[in-house]
């Protein structure tokens, strides 16, 4: 059973090979638009990895009992089940994919996960526009990730919530399914003074400012809450201090007097 178990490490290590290649997207490998689509990404890796480990060593622990039974498999069974275990890593290293959020899918009640959608939803548009336009979508990535911490604290009714899903929910989507839908060879084409693919970068450029102020009127919050403890530990500690629970250090205190030198030198 050496050569078999020789051979199981190598049907693993290639497999794990599969799944990193499936896990960069297949033949897209281009990095990803944020840290909250990269989690969901890591997720769905890390069960099929988990199904991957359990079909191997199921078809190990059915190889062994076979051979216990028959008093050993032989050289074709020992192929059957290096087959098996090849053909479990192939299928379960390709399927099941990982589903791409589609518009409808962005449309959720529920901030924190419409930002990981849209994230990984961008990630799948960005190789489709222009290069400036994917530069800005990876921007909106990491304000998107900027934003997703500043929400676990953000209650689902509260009107910034309303105002993100608007935001990041609908109108970023729209904007890149509209460019999207254009014909490739009439996005640079020059009308009214500017062209499609310009319009898309200014209205990315623009939804990225409102991600900005959003994420600053959120973290305003967060900086009034340290000044007033700032200003509450100074009140109580720096109070401490003045009144004497402390070392106090004035012109006058206990120690050793000095001699009066100066009267003294009067006398000699």
């Amino acid at each position: 059973m050496s050569d078999l178990t020789h051979q199981s490490d190598q049907i693993v290590r290639a497999a794990g090979d599969a799944l990193a290649h499936q896990r960069a997207g297949g033949r897209r490998r281009g990095n990803s638009v944020g840290m909250a689509s990269a989690r969901l990404k890591k997720q769905h890796l890390v069960k099929k990895v988990v199904r991957l480990f359990v079909a191997i060593l199921a078809i190990l622990v059915a190889a062994g009992v076979a051979g216990a039974i028959l008093n050993g498999i032989g050289f074709y069974g020992v192929m059957l089940t290096v087959l098996a275990m090849v053909v479990a890593a192939f299928v379960l290293a390709r399927y099941p994919r990982l589903k791409t959020p589609k518009r409808a899918d962005l449309n959720t009640p529920d901030v924190k996960q419409l930002v990981g959608r849209t994230e990984l939803w961008l990630e799948h548009q960005r190789d489709a526009l222009p290069a400036p336009a994917a530069s800005l979508v990876n921007d909106i990535g990491v304000q998107l990730d900027e934003l997703q911490v500043q929400l676990a604290e953000v209650d689902q009714n509260h009107p910034t919530a309303a105002q993100i899903r608007k935001l990041v929910g609908e109108d970023l989507p729209e904007m890149i399914a509209g460019f999207r839908r254009i014909p490739q060879r009439l996005r640079d084409e020059q009308s009214n003074g500017t062209t499609p693919a310009r319009q898309l970068q200014e209205g990315l450029k623009v939804i990225g400012s409102e991600l900005d102020s959003i994420n600053r009127q959120l973290a305003q919050g967060s900086l009034d809450d340290l000044a007033i403890r700032g200003r509450y530990l100074e009140y109580k500690y720096g109070t401490a201090l003045d009144t004497g629970s402390g070392v106090q250090l004035g012109d006058e205190g206990p120690g050793v007097p000095l001699p009066a030198f100066d009267k003294q030198e009067s006398k000699s």
